[in-house]
């Protein structure tokens, strides 16, 4: 088939590439100059496991190639940012500009996914009106559903050929050619559903960790109070056969675990209690923990605070709604001078021991891999005060404690 897939991110790039991969022709359409750029060379400017590899391959073989516009083709991906407002509403504009893109080569018989995550209802009310304008009937002469990624970055081009797939259409017709057409390289199960309940599939999944989250959130908080170890605590509450209960952090970030509760309660808000909740209990972490430092650094004059990760996850390069961010500028606003170290991100991959000079803590915000190689005695000599808060309880803290650190550890 001819696809073409509009937006080339996180999600866009490996999804055109693995069709690319599976037999498919695919064009890609992306308004940032320096991604088509790159894709044009074989190249990418993100950072993912095997996505390099397999984008050099696919443009190399000539089955995906940039472009500015979209193209005449059987089947459009919209894969396109929804951002959140600054009042939690969803921003649905970047959808509605592609969906319009689309009208000049949409003809009868093409098939119209949205990937994007979206509040429910995004496709029924803002992507069919919009095609509408093309001059067909969406729902006769198109097939139009939601068929959400359900993969984690690090792991991308793996899950979205082995994780299970749930194939919304506005129509069972529309469900069908969605599922067949995932079924080129899908090895999981595909779902058949409507558009709406695929909406909502996507937005549940990501709640229940937020508000799992919340609660080891909460837990660590109330374990503070109680002078109880609330890593200890929830290893042996998992010791259950029906207990799962997540790690307590700084924070929650991301573009899905962040977001997608917003979007289920700009819904129903009146309805959405707990998730509200849960939203508001992670989004007050980074200032928890701020105060946290400032009680480490009490009496400390014109104290310094090293960071150790600043990306929403560990091992990736993606700082989208990184609760570190925020930490950071609590501080910064509290007069802490700040500095940053993260191997994965270029702005803040400089030398740790520099980064430590003369600093009163040193902060762990994300438990990258490579952190668990940190210099302890030399990060200890490099300090004017030897204070440690592990946020991740991710480091040795008795190995901390020998290399002549004061160690502090989130929910202890």
């Amino acid at each position: 088939m001819q696809i073409c897939v509009i937006g080339l991110g996180y999600i866009g790039l490996p999804t055109a590439a693995v069709f690319a991969a599976h037999g498919h022709q695919v064009v890609g359409v992306d308004k940032n100059p320096a991604v088509l750029e790159a894709l044009k060379k074989g190249e990418v400017i993100i950072e993912e496991v095997g996505l390099p590899q397999l984008v050099k391959e696919v443009v190399e073989a000539g089955s995906l190639r940039p472009a500015e516009a979209p193209e005449a083709a059987d089947a459009f991906i919209i894969s396109v940012p929804t951002p959140i407002k600054p009042d939690k509403g969803s921003d649905l504009s970047y959808v509605e500009s592609a969906a319009r893109s689309l009208l000049p080569v949409l003809k009868k018989g093409d098939l119209v996914i949205l990937e994007s995550t979206s509040p429910v209802g995004t496709v029924d009310d803002v992507l069919l009106p919009i095609l509408a304008e093309s001059g067909l009937d969406p729902k006769t002469d198109l097939y139009v559903g939601h068929s959400p990624e359900r993969v984690i970055p690090g792991k991308i081009l793996e899950e979205l050929i082995q994780n299970d797939r749930i194939a919304g259409g506005i129509n069972p017709e529309s469900a069908k050619k969605i599922s067949e057409l995932y079924k080129t390289f899908v090895k999981g199960e595909i779902y058949e559903t409507t558009a709406s309940t695929a909406e909502l599939c996507k937005l549940a999944e990501n709640t229940y960790r937020d508000v799992n989250i919340a609660f080891a959130n909460e837990l660590a908080k109330i374990c503070e109070s109680l002078d109880i170890n609330v890593w200890e605590l929830i290893s042996l509450c998992n010791k259950h056969p029906r207990v799962n209960i997540h790690q307590p952090g700084p924070g929650v970030g991301g573009h899905c675990i962040a977001v997608d509760p917003w979007f289920i309660a700009e819904k129903r808000p009146e309805l959405a209690k707990i998730i509200r909740l849960s939203r508001d209990t992670n989004d007050s972490m980074p200032a928890y923990v701020a105060d946290r430092v400032m009680e480490i650094l009490k009496g400390v004059d014109q104290p310094k605070v090293g960071i150790l990760g600043v990306t929403y996850k560990p091992d990736v390069d993606d700082m989208r709604e990184s609760p570190i961010l925020e930490l950071i500028e609590i501080l910064e606003e509290k007069g802490v001078n700040v500095a940053v170290n993260d191997p994965f991100v270029k702005k803040y991959a400089g030398d740790v021991l520099e980064m430590a000079k003369d600093a009163d803590l040193l902060l762990l915000g994300v438990h990258h891999k490579a952190f668990l190689d940190l210099p302890f005695e030399q990060l200890a000599q490099a300090m004017r005060n030897k204070n440690f808060f592990d946020t991740r309880n991710f480091l040795d803290a008795e190995a901390l404690r020998k290399a002549g650190f004061s160690v502090s550890v989130l929910g202890i």
